[in-house]
């Protein structure tokens, strides 16, 4: 693709620039040193809650983990701390489970050549690089500096951009698919960020969800609930840099609604012909849905 997409763009103070493509083949942005004020937790973009909320962790004045009325520039701060040892801290925790998921959503995203694809709560690129493989091309947004930056040092040919998914700085109907994998639930808003998929969607483009859920049968899911409480919080320990962001994780997929109620949510936001089927049990859950 020649030239500097210009139909990425959205309003001129929140533009995207996306050079022509150079390198690997792929294009090149200067995005991931920006970011909107809401990632930082400014204006709009904040979620209910005081700066007394419960659960919020801190070291030396330093953001460790968020709290569950994920206030944006917390979430945002805990994934810069994790950003370098992210990858591999998600092979072991998730028992290497973690590359069968990525692999589910490239299938189910299936990008072909020609494409445009968004993939949000990209982090370092990882679950992007199968899309722009396929020849699609293939923006990788998030709203943590620190993860894009080193995606950005890995992967320096992908157009990493800083975005907030409920104020996405597209243009309407300007991808073919829009996709986020283990980030919805990380948002203040979840609805308004389903809606936001949509409308940067073209008609019959399709969206992909890729979350952590809940297991169908009912044993497993006492012991899965066991591990995340008990098990992932002293495993973390041994392999993260930042231990206190996995027991935010923990909770957070404690709290998250179960796959239909998900499933509802996607067709309140406009989404049709709503679907999931479950991966590893019902740990994870792939949800898809179409535009209009």
């Amino acid at each position: 693709m020649g030239g500097t997409d210009e139909t990425l763009g959205r309003a001129a103070s929140r533009d995207v620039t996306v050079s022509a493509p150079s390198g690997r083949g792929a294009p090149t942005s200067r995005a991931a040193d920006r970011m909107s004020g809401s990632a930082r937790g400014e204006g709009e973009g904040r979620s209910r809650g005081g700066p007394g909320a419960r659960g919020r962790g801190c070291h030396n004045g330093r953001v460790t983990r968020a709290s569950l009325d994920k206030q944006p520039h917390e979430v945002a701060a805990m994934f810069d701390k994790v950003a370098a040892r992210y990858d591999l801290t998600n092979d072991v925790l998730s028992l290497g489970q973690a590359r069968l998921w990525r692999r589910e959503v490239a299938r189910a995203v299936d990008a072909r050549p020609g494409e445009r694809v968004l993939d949000l709560a990209a982090g370092t690129g990882t679950s992007s690089v199968p899309f722009a493989s396929a020849g699609a091309f293939t923006v990788p947004c998030d709203f943590s500096l620190g993860m894009l930056r080193e995606g950005k040092r890995r992967e320096p040919w992908m157009p990493f951009t800083a975005g907030d998914a409920t104020r996405l700085p597209f243009a309407d109907d300007a991808f073919d698919a829009v996709t986020i994998s283990f980030g919805l639930r990380n948002i203040s808003d979840t609805d308004a960020a389903l809606r936001e998929m949509l409308r940067v969607t073209k008609p019959g483009g399709r969206v992909v969800i890729c979350e952590f859920s809940h297991p169908t049968w009912a044993p497993f899911r006492t012991v899965y609930t066991e591990y995340l409480m008990r098990a992932l919080p002293p495993l973390a320990t041994a392999v993260s840099s930042n231990p206190d962001a996995y027991v935010y994780l923990a909770e957070s997929i404690r709290a998250w609604p179960d796959q239909p109620a998900l499933a509802r949510r996607l067709q309140d936001a406009g989404w049709t012909r709503v679907a999931w089927r479950n991966l590893t049990g019902g740990i994870v859950a792939l949800h898809r849905g179409f535009a209009a």
